[in-house]
């Protein structure tokens, strides 16, 4: 029998994150605490395991108002810096519970060893950076986490393969703009689906509202909870009442049992 998951997102914002610096845009002066995006991220647990998918710019904070004391390893969808920009904030943890796993495609690794080069010295290292315990992953295989078996499922974001994550009977896809026919075989039955639905004009590498939406149509999940959202998606309040029954905007600090 499959151990329970516990889902927290840690972040549901873009990029620039909700608000923008400087925006005067109405959703960035909402009071609503849901319109406060953070940048892009979930926490996952299971039995005394936790997962964390991306490792953003906002992780430190992300982890302390989790309260998240241990993780046991970071899949990372892909290289952008609104989900890589926060590994050396690993280092509590690193101090505390020696090398953390990181979980990626080959061209993901090749990109951090140039932008946290001192991270990945091995002749010269310095001793306050961390030590990843690198775990090359691709579309083609499935691996194993926590005694948990994890199937990757290749998107493309924009013309850039990218991964999002099927564990049981749940899967997180985020930065999404096509997914081939092959790919969505792996995730068909899925009982929750977390996508990314940028905002309502389309966009050259994100989904929009409606295309999102016609994804889970074809997916058929119990539920959806739509991600890396937007300030110009609307204020989460209106949002909501626009989507199908099964449909709902996820926001910062929202957790899921199942």
């Amino acid at each position: 029998m499959n151990s329970s998951l516990t889902i927290t997102f840690l972040g549901t914002g873009t990029s620039q994150g909700i608000p923008v610096i400087a925006s005067e845009h109405p959703v960035c002066k909402s009071n609503d605490l849901k319109d406060k995006r953070l940048r892009v991220s979930i926490l996952i647990s299971w039995d005394h395991y936790n997962y964390v998918i991306d490792c953003g710019p906002d992780f430190r904070q992300q982890m302390l108002r989790a309260n998240c004391s241990k993780i046991d390893g970071v899949l990372l969808t892909h290289e952008h810096n609104d989900h890589t920009a926060g590994i050396d904030d690993i280092r509590p943890f690193y101090f505390k519970q020696g090398a953390i796993s990181f979980f990626a495609q080959k061209q993901v690794f090749k990109n951090l060893h140039q932008r946290f080069s001192y991270i990945f010295e091995t002749e010269h290292k310095y001793p306050g950076s961390p030590t990843l315990n690198e775990i090359e992953i691709s579309k083609s295989s499935s691996f194993q986490a926590g005694g948990k078996q994890i199937i990757p499922v290749e998107v493309l974001h924009g013309s850039l393969p990218i991964l999002g994550f099927r564990i049981d009977d749940f899967t997180y896809l985020t930065d999404v703009k096509t997914i081939a026919e092959e790919e969505l075989d792996k995730i068909k039955g899925t009982s929750i689906l977390v996508i990314n639905a940028l905002r309502k004009e389309k966009h050259h590498s994100h989904l929009s509202l409606d295309e999102a939406v016609e994804i889970i149509t074809i997916i058929n999940p119990k539920k959806a909870y739509l991600t890396h959202i937007s300030h110009l998606l609307g204020f989460h309040s209106e949002i909501e009442k626009e989507l199908p029954d099964n449909v709902f905007l996820a926001y910062d600090t929202l957790k899921l049992n199942l």
